[in-house]
């Protein structure tokens, strides 16, 4: 009977199976191997060794301003990211008249597709008649080209990063709900401030929801592609020359799949030592309940 039902159990999921072996698994396993050699999807594969880690490690210096780019804005976005969101779901949880509004405000950005924001956003910071510089100007400032001023339009695309904040905030949200009512009387009877029972009872028990999305934003990070590619093409100078975009470059403008293919499993490692990294250290900061 048992094992009957795992029959039809395993019939049931073998669409999702199948779809994931090929389209999940298989490219996995096959990228492997194309890392390994020049191809260019016309030709068949020709084997050439490391020869695509050597050039992208020791002779290609776009693959590492591109990696440093990346890791940069993972570095200064992430974090930003947090404090925002967070800051955010702690004024939004507090118990006023239409609250809900409010969070539903703050949350529908983070529902809007990423090409329309970029498309938008790409209006509002054009330096002739863009929103932002004619905002600046009505205060006596004459606002800088955003997108095309090397030393602005990576900081741009920080700044439009905060626009979808509002997605991590509701987990925020969540996780405050989840603070029990108790500690927060105790710390009252104790004579804690408001701001020693946020420092010492509220963010301290929502530890675990930002180590999850410091991990979440970590790796998006090393995703980053839309906004690049289409607001900037990963100018000016390079600027915004992001992994991800060059590893698109690499693979649909010059075809070439095996050093994409090497690029992707060198991504895939960074993010992977990121992670334990990260993993490894939670247990000096994440407090779980109990």
């Amino acid at each position: 009977m048992k094992h009957s039902q795992d029959r039809v159990g395993y019939l049931f999921i073998s669409p999702w199976l199948i779809g994931f072996v090929l389209f999940t698994v298989g490219p996995f396993l096959i990228s492997i191997y194309l890392s390994f050699t020049r191809y260019d999807i016309v030709s068949p594969p020709e084997l050439i060794g490391p020869a695509n880690y050597q050039k992208l490690l020791f002779d290609d210096p776009l693959f590492w301003k591109s990696l440093w780019i990346t890791l940069k804005y993972a570095m200064v976005a992430v974090p930003v990211g947090i404090v925002f969101g967070v800051g955010l779901a702690l004024l939004l949880n507090l118990d006023l008249r239409g609250i809900s509004v409010y969070r539903t405000v703050f949350y529908v950005p983070a529902i809007v597709p990423v090409v329309a924001t970029s498309v938008v956003f790409v209006w509002i910071l054009n330096p002739q008649i863009g929103l932002l510089n004619g905002l600046l100007r009505n205060v006596g400032i004459i606002g800088p080209a955003w997108l095309q001023d090397t030393r602005w339009a990576f900081w741009s695309l920080v700044f439009m990063s905060l626009w979808a904040v509002g997605g991590s905030m509701i987990i925020y949200l969540a996780g405050l709900k989840d603070v029990p009512v108790t500690l927060y009387e105790a710390a009252i009877i104790d004579g804690a401030s408001a701001w020693q029972r946020t420092r010492h009872v509220t963010l301290p028990m929502i530890t675990p929801v930002i180590f999850f999305n410091l991990i979440m934003g970590v790796i998006g990070s090393f995703q980053y592609f839309t906004q690049a590619y289409i607001m900037t093409l990963g100018g000016p100078e390079d600027s915004t020359h992001f992994y991800a975009l060059y590893l698109f470059n690499r693979a649909w403008r010059y075809l070439d799949m095996g050093y994409a293919s090497a690029m992707a499993w060198i991504l895939f490692v960074i993010v992977m030592m990121l992670t334990i990294v990260i993993f490894r250290s939670h247990h000096r900061w994440v407090h779980y309940g109990g």
